[in-house]
């Protein structure tokens, strides 16, 4: 397996997001309205007043997986990202294993969000017509045949409507949680004792919290997946991840604290799935719900698009490699985007949606499928931080800031994600557990298969080193030298810290 600067010698589009889009990429991939009206309310109830201190004291552990993921980023400029990495770092059967699970969980999120995001479509026009499960999943599969169009159209045209989508949503949110912060009239006053650990008990546990809260910090990591498209893909596809993760956990603390001033927590839990729209008229009476349940579908929308690129992106890596059937790795000769890859994710999803709605059944399947990806996410991330101390580990000692930000940092995400799958297993039930352990094990025919009859060169890999970073620097540039300069200063390797 060999280094991809540029567009990798695989026909992906160099150049076609700048730093600034990855921002907005990272952030549209958490789509903190859809986690807040989904996910919140549950943090809320499981710790009370100490959901501050949780999203605060999870978000530190995450931020080092991000730090993870901008160092081997800089290494290897690979759509596969983790699969990529984690190989070249660990092992490739490891490393398969990653990419495996990073298309499972995020297929799986495809088809498990499609519904909900339709659910939130209709709903803006009759509330009545939301609840039907047929109209709702249409509804929804209309939204992923628009988003699949925009994929394939190529990363600049999705880029424009995604701005636009995560731009409106962060501005109704933090407007609402900015007006509710600056109200005279509180349910109950600000307190830093809700960023500390004096509210947790027996019925409130830091666990329960964290359990959820590993779900609101999921979906920035899209960024890596667009590298080879990205402008300064070396360093501004990592940059604009680590960024997006740190708007997205500012925006959820702001959020939360805002919820526990202006409703209080019994107020929060009790709204049955309409706690932004009671936020909202605290916030602004007779408009502020209306405004904000709107950003709802828009978080969907967005997200739906940003996970569907990176399964794309990430099938692409794994068939140019020929550890997946070749076909997958097969561009558009004008657009330049993963066409058979996109394809074969949209089958999927339609199927699979398809037999939903005309059966009915497996709607409730959707929601165990959402805490079953779970498993497959902290799979990957925790591999991720393992792979960055690894692969820097001739220069971790050279200074303080490469131990902290190269090692300790990123080791300590790898601590939390493992925590974190140890403590979900019991917690899950027998469907989730298939859901997210069966797909990994199932991952094994595939990597079986590829070992015997292809993509050898995978399974020989030249391993990462960041003494190879200058000359692959240099490669990067010249391949990147027509489409103009990035916009900002070329990093350094370590210059961030």
């Amino acid at each position: 397996m060999n280094d991809r600067p540029g567009n990798g010698g695989g026909g992906l589009r160099a150049g076609a997001l700048g730093t600034f889009d990855s921002v907005v990429m990272a952030v549209a991939g958490c789509g903190p309205a859809y986690t807040v009206i989904a996910l919140i309310p549950a943090l809320v109830a499981a710790v009370g007043l100490a959901a501050p201190a949780v999203l605060l004291y999870c978000a530190i552990p995450m931020v080092g997986i991000a730090l993870a993921f901008r160092h081997l980023g800089r290494l290897d400029v690979n759509s596969g990202a983790t699969y990529s990495w984690v190989a070249r770092s660990l092992h490739p059967f490891l490393g398969f294993l990653s990419g495996w699970a990073v298309v499972v969980s995020t297929t799986l999120f495809v088809v498990a969000s499609t519904t909900p995001a339709g659910r939130a479509t209709v709903s803006l026009f009759d509330e009545d017509l939301a609840e039907n499960d047929v109209l709702a999943t249409a509804a929804g599969l209309g939204c992923f045949l628009l988003m699949a169009a925009l994929v394939a159209s190529g990363a600049r045209i999705a880029a424009r409507v995604r701005a636009v989508a995560v731009g409106a949503q962060l501005a109704l949110l933090l407007a609402v949680a900015v007006t509710a912060l600056s109200q005279d009239v509180h349910t109950a006053e600000f307190s830093f004792s809700w960023f500390g650990f004096g509210h947790f008990d027996a019925a409130h546990t830091f666990t329960a919290g964290a359990l959820i809260a590993g779900g609101l910090y999921w979906g920035w990591d899209v960024t890596a997946n667009l590298s080879e498209e990205t402008r300064s893909g070396r360093g501004g596809s990592g940059l604009g991840g680590l960024i997006g993760l740190l708007v997205v956990a500012a925006t959820l603390l702001t959020l939360t604290v805002s919820a526990n001033m202006l409703l209080g927590p019994d107020a929060v839990t009790s709204t049955d799935g309409g706690f932004l729209h009671q936020l909202g008229e605290a916030a602004w009476p007779g408009v502020g719900g209306t405004l904000l349940v709107l950003a709802v579908p828009l978080s969907m929308i967005a997200t739906l698009e940003t996970t569907l690129l990176q399964a794309t992106r990430t099938l692409f890596a794994m068939g140019r490699d020929r550890t997946l059937p070749s076909f997958l790795g097969r561009i558009h000769p004008r657009r330049q985007t993963p066409v058979a890859a996109t394809l074969a994710v949209g089958a999927v999803a339609v199927s699979a949606l398809t037999l939903i709605a005309l059966t009915g059944s497996g709607v409730a399947v959707l929601g165990d499928a959402l805490m079953g990806i779970g498993l497959l996410i902290a799979f990957y991330y925790a591999l991720a931080g393992i792979s960055v101390a690894v692969a820097f580990r001739s220069v971790l000692f050279a200074s303080i800031g490469n131990l902290v930000f190269l090692g300790l940092w990123p080791l300590a995400g790898t601590a939390f994600n493992v925590w974190v799958l140890a403590a979900s297993i019991p917690k899950l039930t027998g469907t989730q557990l298939a859901i997210g352990l069966g797909a990994l094990a199932l991952g094994l025919v595939p990597l079986a298969f590829a070992r015997v009859q292809g993509g050898r060169s995978y399974f020989r890999p030249r391993p990462l080193s960041p003494k190879n970073v200058e000359a692959a620097d240099t490669h990067f540039a010249d391949a990147q030298a027509a489409t103009g300069p990035a916009g900002g200063r070329r990093d350094g390797l370590l210059s961030d810290f």
